[in-house]
């Protein structure tokens, strides 16, 4: 009970600038007085700040700013809060830590990072306790089919706050917890870490199968395949008991995969339909976290050996250029 209500007092920051970003500040803000932000573009600031709402996502929600502390620095933000709440695209994490020089002992880490630092090929959590020797008590993550858009338009979302400390997991479950948010809580971290990441490249393959006109039956099938894919590699990376049909695992591969607000999915349709991948990514102007994650993930199994088709698959047509229809057909054949 203590440590709850010393997490109750505890001092809120976001990170990041997305839509991502946005809707977890709309969800904290629901019952907290007052938040911290940090955005790096003081401009953005700014226009935010003129605005009343964010100026390039999710513009449509708006914010009495005088309940926000913004600041383009991060170790101000850092400094002048207990709870961090990480939603920075995993590609662009390490660029905004080359300026942290505040230290993070005390602070509680909650990622709604979705993705894998790359060239450590790490989760988030992995990544603040090796570098920034934060216990694992201390570093939290939040997961669950929850597309930033849906929380704007305050539809029914159901999130999953993981942690090796159950205590602090439930009194942050219950601080985001609201009429369109319900919550659970789980103590698999990183096998919720890196379901996270496999969704996305999944999303990616459905969208490829999408836009060479595939139909439902076979996304179906693709989805079934793929549920059964990311439990073994989550069994061999992280041996425990979890139930991957939770909505933390397979909920937020179906919404990921299904969606049209899904920008791996989209991202994946265009391939399917003969974009190049470069030319994909500059008419998304959006972070791809799938893109990225793929890579990570494919290097990552090198050491498991985990048999996984529908990564290989994806991992050739985004980096080894691979003809997309024909990857594709040669692994309709694995599947069942």
């Amino acid at each position: 009970m203590a440590e709850q209500d010393s997490i109750k007092e505890k001092r809120i920051a976001i990170f990041g600038g997305g839509s991502w970003a946005t809707a977890i500040a709309k969800i904290f803000l629901e019952k907290e007085q007052e938040i911290n932000w940090y955005m790096r573009r003081e401009d953005r600031i700014e226009e935010f700040i003129e605005l009343g709402h964010n100026p390039a996502y999710l513009t449509d929600v708006t914010f009495d700013v005088s309940r926000i502390h913004f600041s383009s620095d991060i170790n101000q933000t850092v400094e002048q809060s207990d709870i961090l709440v990480l939603a920075i695209p995993s590609p662009y994490l390490k660029s905004h830590l080359q300026k942290l020089t505040t230290d993070l002992k005390g602070k509680v880490l909650l990622s709604a990072t979705k993705g894998i630092v790359p060239d450590e090929n790490m989760t988030i959590t992995e990544y603040f306790h090796e570098y920034y020797n934060m216990p694992e008590e201390d570093i939290l993550v939040v997961s669950g089919p929850s597309h930033a858009e849906e929380i704007a338009l305050e539809r029914l979302t159901y999130l999953t706050i993981a942690g090796k400390d159950k205590e602090k997991a439930a009194c942050l479950a219950e601080k985001i917890a609201n009429h369109y948010v319900l919550t659970s809580v789980s103590h698999d971290t990183i096998g919720i870490e890196y379901g996270a990441v496999l969704k996305n490249i999944y999303a990616i393959c459905a969208g490829i199968y999408y836009g060479q006109k595939y139909g439902d039956n076979f996304h179906a099938v693709l989805i079934s395949n793929a549920i059964r894919e990311m439990h073994r590699f989550l069994s061999a990376i992280s041996p425990g008991m979890r139930n991957v049909a939770d909505s933390a695992y397979l909920g937020d591969l179906l919404v990921t995969s299904y969606s049209n607000f899904s920008r791996n999915r989209v991202f994946g349709a265009m391939i399917g339909r003969g974009y190049s991948v470069k030319a994909a990514q500059v008419e998304m102007e959006m972070v791809v976290e799938g893109y990225y994650g793929t890579k990570c993930i494919s290097e990552i199994n090198e050491r498991y050996k985990v048999d996984m088709p529908i990564l290989d698959a994806v991992y050739r047509i985004l980096y080894e250029k691979a003809n997309a229809r024909r990857e594709l057909k040669e692994l309709t054949k694995k599947f069942n």
